[in-house]
């Protein structure tokens, strides 16, 4: 697989990168292809039609076990190719997370 950073640091892949987008609450799935990736988003090629999903928000799948992902929103629709922006995690929420559960006395 080729890739190519462009000068804005969008990375373009020849062939596309096999994922899968996952709604929140895992009531629908579809293949996909990632065509480029950015640090703050990528732009996807659907595979089906992605009318009547709700594309607010959803989990872009990067790999077969599902450890890597990142959550999305819809930027823009052009066919069976879709822009996604990655939404940044809570850092309160991530740090609550972290921070150790204090003991019942």
């Amino acid at each position: 697989m080729v890739a190519e950073r462009n000068k804005d640091g969008r990375v373009t892949f020849e062939r596309g990168v096999r994922a899968h987008m996952m709604a929140i609450d895992g009531t629908w799935r579809r293949a996909c292809l990632m065509e480029d990736v950015s640090e703050v988003g990528a732009k996807l090629s659907v595979e089906g039609s992605v009318e009547g999903l709700h594309l607010k928000e959803f989990f872009l799948l990067l790999s077969s076990t599902g450890l890597a992902y990142r959550r999305c929103e819809l930027s823009w629709v052009n066919g069976d190719q879709i822009g996604v922006t990655f939404l940044k995690q809570d850092k309160k929420k991530k740090a609550a997370r972290t921070t150790p559960q204090a003991q019942d006395a």
